[in-house]
């Protein structure tokens, strides 16, 4: 056995051994689902819509408002398996120059982000209805903390961005729940991050819910993109989620009964 075979193995060792604890302590250890950059119908937004049917778990796309072609809402229409958040508005940076990308900050003012953010928000329920749940994704999972209130103002009621959150609550209405694991490695040629890191990631969370911090109750989150990742990452949502649905002490949450239900 290589040296990545058996790293690979311990890992897998190491989350059930870590599942079986939350199984000891009769706790649910709930994950769920988000992929982003949904504009139109493709070839691998059928791949993904067709993986979360066989896995029977559901998925949350976040969906880019400016962006938006016509044939998403009609694609998707009458798809119980996914839920429709907004990603941003347009997935356009107002960084200064020599700054990380952002969109929901930057060099514009809080008016004029919550002003294009309401549009967005109204085009996407006028195109999805009721498929779609006001949770706004931030473009990069970067965001301002002075955006969080006029994310509430422009009719949001979540937010999702990535990490465990540091408030569940970042403003009065708005509910934070993030992904944990992004499995596109961004800096590293957009491929694979990889099975050890991959099941670390989660494994560092569930410790983290598990032993009691102010993270606890938030489910952790799988973050997929369609149109950006490679066979390699393809191969693994599947082989990572049964494994995961194999285990008792596993439940996979609607994104509609984490926020419908707050």
């Amino acid at each position: 056995m290589s040296n990545s075979d058996r790293s690979s193995t311990g890992a897998w060792v190491r989350l059930y051994d870590e599942l079986d604890l939350w199984s000891d302590t009769a706790n649910r250890a709930s994950f769920w689902w988000r992929d982003d950059d949904a504009i139109e119908e493709t070839a691998e937004l059928k791949r993904l819509n067709s993986l979360s049917q066989d896995l029977q778990i559901p998925v949350a796309l976040a969906t880019i408002p400016s962006l938006l072609q016509d044939s998403l809402p009609g694609y998707l229409r009458d798809r119980d398996n996914i839920t429709v958040f907004q990603h941003g508005y347009s997935h356009s940076s107002y960084a200064a120059e020599g700054v990380k990308k952002i969109e929901l900050g930057g060099e514009r003012s809080t008016d004029e982000i919550q002003t294009q953010l309401a549009a967005g928000c109204r085009q996407l329920h006028t195109a999805f209805a009721d498929q779609f749940l006001p949770v706004l994704v931030p473009p990069w999972n970067r965001i301002e903390s002075r955006t969080y209130a006029a994310l509430v103002s422009a009719g949001f009621r979540g937010v999702s961005s990535m990490w465990a959150r540091a408030s569940a609550y970042p403003a009065e209405g708005l509910l934070q729940v993030n992904t944990h694991l992004d499995l596109v490695n961004w800096r590293h040629g957009r491929g694979f991050v990889g099975e050890t890191m991959a099941i670390a990631l989660i494994c560092d969370h569930l410790f983290t819910r598990r032993t009691g911090n102010q993270t606890s109750t938030e489910p952790t989150g799988i973050l997929t993109h369609h149109l950006a990742q490679d066979e390699e990452v393809w191969g693994f949502i599947p082989e990572l989620m049964h494994k995961l649905s194999q285990h008792p002490a596993v439940e996979w949450l609607d994104a509609r009964s984490i926020w419908v239900n707050d």
